[in-house]
């Protein structure tokens, strides 16, 4: 019997919002494996009361499935946290190809970046 491929090779969908439908490559990494549609329909639909507008924060981003629907609904903006660096530039490409000027990528353990961020606060 073959083994699923938890890879995170392909491709993440939008599921709702202005870029409903989009389809984006993402990379092939170890353990990356995106947030499925139904569990993003879910967190999306409890959180529509108070998106629209709002600063995301997405640690561990990853395919930057949430982050991007965040956006693709509305949300003022998006930061993105991520530390493997290929998988990094493929979320910049990402929001370069979205033209989501309203977010961005930071290379960097999600840990380490809000503990930077609790203190400086």
């Amino acid at each position: 019997m073959k083994k699923p491929n938890h890879s995170g090779s392909g491709q993440i969908r939008i599921i709702g919002g202005q870029w409903r439908g989009r389809k984006l490559p993402v990379p092939d990494s170890p353990g990356l494996r995106p947030t499925t549609d139904r569990v993003r329909e879910t967190l999306f639909n409890w959180l529509a009361p108070v998106i629209v507008d709002a600063q995301c924060l997405d640690c561990f981003a990853g395919s930057g499935a949430l982050g991007l629907e965040a956006l693709s609904r509305y949300a003022a903006g998006a930061t993105l946290i991520e530390m493997d660096r290929a998988v990094s530039q493929q979320l910049i490409k990402n929001l370069a190809t979205l033209k989501a000027g309203n977010a961005r990528v930071v290379n960097s353990n999600a840990m380490s970046f809000l503990a930077q961020k609790r203190h400086t606060a």
